[in-house]
C-alpha cells in the first residue's frame, strides 16, 4: 500500500462532531516504552515503518499535551516483567514467546522505561500489573478510572492490533466510551495497522484522530 494512501486512511474523519468532557475522560497510553518507541529498542525496527506513517510519537505527544492542558486524567500503562520472566509460562506461544525468550520489558531496564517524549509528569498515574495483552485484565486500570470518575477513554499506543485492540475491547465491554486514536498507534506493518482501523476499531470504539480529539477538548 502506498504511503500516501495509508496516510489518507489514517487521517480520514469517520466520526464527525465528537464531544469529550475532560472531567470524565482519561487518556490511556499503552506501552510507550523504549522497546517500541526508540532506536535500539528490541521491537523498534518492527514498528518504525508504521510509526513513520502515522507519526505516532509526534501526534501522541501533542495529544498528551492537549489532554494535560484540558484537565483529563492521564494514565500510563506499561508492560513490565521480573527477572527471568517467570510470569510467562515455561512453554509460551504467540507473541509472549518472543518477549520471554528475548527478555524484553524487564523491570529496571532501559527497554522497559517509558520513553522520554511520553514520560509521566507529577500527578499522572502509572497503572501497575500489566503482564499480558489487555490493559485491564491483570492491572488496576479499571479501579483507577472509576476512582477518577472517568466514563470516557482516549486510547493510543502499541501494538495497534494487539494490546491497544485488547484494551479497546475490554473497555467497551466494561461500559466505557472508547475513542481509539488512529494516528497515535502503531503496528508491525502498515497493512496490519490499516486492517485494524477498517475492520475492528469501529466495532468496539469510536474511530478518531488526534486532531479531532484536540478540537473537541478545545470546545469542552
Amino acid at each position: 500500500m502506498a504511503e500516501s494512501t495509508a496516510t489518507q486512511e489514517i487521517n480520514s474523519i469517520e466520526t464527525p462532531d465528537i464531544e469529550v468532557n475532560p472531567k470524565e475522560t482519561a487518556l490511556v497510553l499503552i506501552e510507550y516504552q523504549n522497546e517500541f518507541t526508540t532506536e535500539g529498542g528490541a521491537l523498534h525496527d518492527a514498528v518504525k515503518e508504521s510509526m513513520a506513517t502515522t507519526k505516532t510519537l509526534e501526534n501522541s505527544k501533542e495529544l498528551l499535551d492537549a489532554c494535560r492542558a484540558a484537565g483529563c486524567t492521564v494514565v500510563h500503562v506499561p508492560i513490565v516483567y521480573d527477572e527471568g520472566h517467570g510470569e510467562i509460562n515455561a512453554n509460551p506461544y504467540g507473541i509472549l514467546t518472543a518477549i520471554k525468550e528475548n527478555e524484553m520489558f524487564k523491570q529496571g531496564t532501559w527497554g522497559a522505561e517509558i520513553c522520554e517524549t511520553m514520560k509521566p509528569t507529577e500527578g499522572e498515574i502509572v497503572a501497575s500489573g500489566k503482564r499480558g495483552l489487555c490493559g485491564f485484565a491483570t492491572t488496576n486500570l479499571d479501579f483507577i478510572l472509576r476512582q477518577n470518575n472517568c466514563k470516557n477513554i482516549i486510547l493510543g499506543g502499541y501494538l495497534t492490533n494487539c494490546c491497544v485492540e485488547s484494551t479497546m475491547r475490554a473497555g467497551y465491554e466494561l461500559g466505557y466510551r472508547v475513542f481509539t486514536v488512529k494516528d497515535c498507534t502503531a503496528a508491525t506493518s502498515v497493512e496490519a495497522q490499516i486492517a485494524a482501523y477498517k475492520h475492528t476499531f469501529g466495532m468496539f470504539s469510536v474511530k478518531t484522530t488526534s486532531v479531532q480529539i484536540k478540537e473537541a477538548l478545545k470546545k469542552a
